[in-house]
């Protein structure tokens, strides 16, 4: 049998797909069947260039030996272990290993299955840890205009990408929004964090005085907004926002969903720009996209506040069936050791200047607006067509698609992170098809 055959089946109706145009799919339906290392391979047989690194997570590249071997070997030892009141090594061992390469401080760590598992978890922790420590009236969450942080209520809630909010009635109440830092009229075609803006981080401010800063709990921002469209933040900026918060006793949580593990040539986005957060969320590149895992760190004194009281007393009511899975924590320390003997945080660093260079060779071509990038991070932005918003990035997409690549668009904007194994020769390769792509666009 052919490993890399088409799915036999007739009911493709029977999948509501996640963030899809389910009918345009299905009429015309693009399956991945294999995959290896910097490429998938289609039903038809053809190689796809990954430039997503599938969806900003496979950061090590596609089936890599010791993560499956790994996988398979604890799946034959010890499949599943419930994580209330009971455990198994492997979790402590990976907990362990992240606070080994997080910033200074953070060292204790909740798993979860995804990125949208740890923002709640987050913010769960967040208003936890105000009301044990005296301060209740802190209820208050602020997001950011345009910032995504996954899909569940509290999630979209302190988000702001209005499609994801829109369907879903009053959301959690308690929350604002700061302003989003998206400027392209001050900075055009960014290489890295912006040169301004910095002071739009006082907007935390106004909001502190609105609703008075006593009754804020936390504040969550990505370092670099991700799914939005690639958006770096001003210099300084993030800097700012941790002085407002040490001023006024608000915890500072960094979504790290997207930025985490190499993503930006550092072991986190907070080492690439100098700040550390109270609560840092990340989950994708932990176990290199390949099992569901997530995890929360915080600092001591968020975990201390927790810990007083009765001994056999639960300090924290939350968690999940598969919190720390034998074969996920399995799957996250092979990852974590992979990108270690490979050098890859630091490949990612090298490439950072390489990636950028070739990327912003598009500026000039047919309907492009803006291109923005940092560490293997690239954005480049289309001109919408009148009355029509997506279509172009998304005929961008298609086309790309049949032409051996694979891309990644949100509203207008091309978004594109490759795996960190990739080479100055695929990078090349990247931009010379985008730049074909662009040209046939209507």
């Amino acid at each position: 049998m052919n490993e890399h055959a088409p799915i036999q089946t007739n009911n493709l109706e029977a999948f509501w797909m996640p963030f899809t145009a389910n009918r345009q799919f299905k009429k015309a339906p693009r399956l991945l069947v294999g995959a290896k290392d910097m490429h998938y391979t289609t039903a038809d047989g053809r190689q796809l260039l990954d430039a997503t690194a599938g969806l900003w997570c496979v950061n090590a590249g596609h089936c890599r030996p010791k993560i499956t071997e790994a996988i398979a070997t604890q799946a034959g030892q010890l499949d599943y272990a419930p994580a209330f009141q009971m455990g198994h090594p492997k979790a402590f061992e990976l907990a362990a290993r992240l606070v080994s390469i997080a910033p200074d401080g953070l060292d204790h760590v909740f798993f979860t299955n995804s990125g949208s598992e740890s923002v709640d978890t987050a913010l769960k922790i967040a208003l936890a840890y105000q009301r044990v420590r005296g301060e209740g009236s802190r209820f208050r969450l602020i997001g950011r205009e345009r910032g995504y942080h996954g899909v569940n209520f509290g999630g979209i809630s302190v988000g702001g990408i209005v499609n994801n909010r829109k369907m879903f009635g009053t959301l959690l109440t308690g929350v604002d929004h700061m302003r989003h830092t998206h400027d392209p009229e001050r900075n055009p075609y960014p290489k890295g964090a912006t040169e301004h803006g910095a002071e739009l981080a006082d907007d935390l401010l106004r909001i502190a005085t609105l609703h008075d800063p006593s009754t804020i709990a936390a504040v969550i921002v990505e370092p670099v907004a991700g799914s939005t469209g690639v958006l770096p933040p001003p210099k300084g900026y993030l800097q700012r926002l941790r002085e407002i918060c040490d001023q006024h006793g608000i915890l500072l949580i960094f979504d790290e969903v997207i930025t985490g593990y190499g993503r930006m040539g550092t072991p986190f986005a907070a080492d690439y720009f100098g700040v550390t957060p109270d609560i840092m969320v990340t989950a994708k590149g932990l176990t290199n996209g390949v099992i569901p895992m997530g995890a929360v760190l915080v600092r001591d004194e968020i975990y201390d506040a927790f810990m007083g009281g009765g001994e056999n007393l639960i300090e924290f009511a939350h968690g999940y069936t598969y919190s720390g899975s034998p074969i996920a924590a399995a799957a996250g320390l092979a990852t974590l050791d992979t990108y270690k003997e490979e050098g890859l945080f630091e490949r990612a660093q090298a490439l950072e200047p390489v990636w950028a260079d070739a990327l912003h060779s598009l500026k000039g071509e047919p309907h492009v607006i803006d291109i923005r990038t940092i560490g293997l991070i690239g954005g480049v932005e289309l001109e919408p067509i009148a009355g029509a918003p997506t279509k172009r990035a998304f005929a961008a997409f298609l086309d790309a698609f049949e032409n051996g690549l694979m891309i990644r668009t949100t509203g207008d904007i091309i978004a594109m992170s490759p795996p960190l194994i990739v080479s100055e020769a695929q990078i090349g390769e990247i931009v010379d098809t985008l730049r074909a792509v662009l040209r046939r666009l209507q």
